[in-house]
């Protein structure tokens, strides 16, 4: 048994993977209400983290894809056809960016210094 106020960090692991959709009846009796409740923070700063790179990811691919294409476009039609001031918001979210436009964005722009 831990002592009160101890959070130990396999059992915050075993809870966290419970909450990810692992076997419940792998959790440890003696998890304590600070386990359970640092458990559950981490599982919810991951989620947020998680949803808001999903978020960043549409908005590249609402940048990226200004028009509809008859054809699939290269990486190098998409960003001929960006519009004024999308080079600058992909290079914001140049982290996100599939590596096909990081590759393109790279040779045409460098690196952006906040990666």
């Amino acid at each position: 048994m831990s002592e009160p106020g101890q959070v130990r960090p396999e059992v915050v692991d075993e809870i966290v993977a419970v909450l990810r959709g692992a076997d419940p009846a792998g959790l440890p009796p003696s998890a304590t209400a600070e386990e359970k409740a640092a458990a559950k923070d981490r599982y919810l700063s991951e989620f947020a983290a998680e949803r808001s790179k999903r978020d960043r990811q549409a908005q590249a691919w609402e940048l990226l894809l200004t028009r509809s294409y008859d054809e699939p476009p290269t990486w190098e039609r998409l960003f001929d056809d960006l519009p004024p001031g999308a080079v600058e918001e992909l290079g914001g979210l140049y982290d996100v960016l599939p590596s096909g436009a990081q590759e393109e964005y790279a040779r045409r722009y460098g690196v952006p210094s906040t990666v």
